[in-house]
């Protein structure tokens, strides 16, 4: 999966503000991008609403982030107060993924999640990575919203708009459980079968 980070908005989060560098308004920018310094090559970075961050004029490496020279003019404070502020460009500005297997992770969002025993778990809402591997939010017809691991074994596809998995039912929320759905036949958990009423059924 790619380095940077799905936004719902149909913008991918690419790098982030880290504060200020020096006292001549550039900025700390880190990098979300598997080649650090691609970052810099898809022009104006964006907030999360679209409205224009910061335009790099040049960058140089500064140990894990970048001092960024800015087209805007602004102090040192104004990088200070957007410390933490994620930066995106649109996606159809990013190059195709150049491995088969990869997928950008806002492209999943809107797709169908199905077990590959063939339950219906949801749809994707967000890809999260909080430290420990990518996460996929999913959103069920009903109740809240949960994580599963994507793993190297979910089958991805985009032209059905369906991401296929094989996850644990450690992983799901209680209604899909296996042992949870509903017996088409009626019949009780001890097998005898009940009337209208509640009793169970005479031969």
């Amino acid at each position: 999966m790619s380095g940077a980070r799905a936004n719902v908005s149909g913008l991918i989060a690419v790098g982030q503000i880290a504060g200020a560098f020096g006292v001549r308004g550039e900025a700390r920018v880190r990098s979300f991008t598997d080649e650090p310094e691609a970052v810099f090559d898809y022009g104006p970075l964006l907030d999360e609403t679209g409205a224009v961050v910061i335009t790099p004029v040049s960058a140089r490496p500064q140990g894990d982030v970048f001092a960024v020279t800015p087209k805007e003019s602004v102090q040192r404070e104004h990088w200070e107060d957007l410390k933490g502020t994620l930066l995106h460009v649109p996606r159809e500005a990013l190059p195709a993924p150049e491995d088969d297997d990869e997928v950008y992770v806002v492209d999943l969002i809107g797709c169908r999640v199905v077990h590959a025993d063939g339950r219906e778990l949801g749809v994707v809402r967000n890809v999260q990575n909080f430290g420990a591997g990518d996460l996929v939010e999913v959103t069920p017809a009903s109740g809240p919203s949960y994580f599963l691991p994507f793993e190297k074994s979910a089958v991805v596809d985009l032209s059905a708009r369906c991401v296929t998995v094989a996850c644990d039912d450690a992983f799901l929320p209680d209604a899909f459980q296996r042992g949870d759905s509903a017996n088409p036949d009626g019949a009780s958990q001890d097998g005898a079968s009940q009337d209208s009423d509640g009793g169970e059924g005479a031969d």
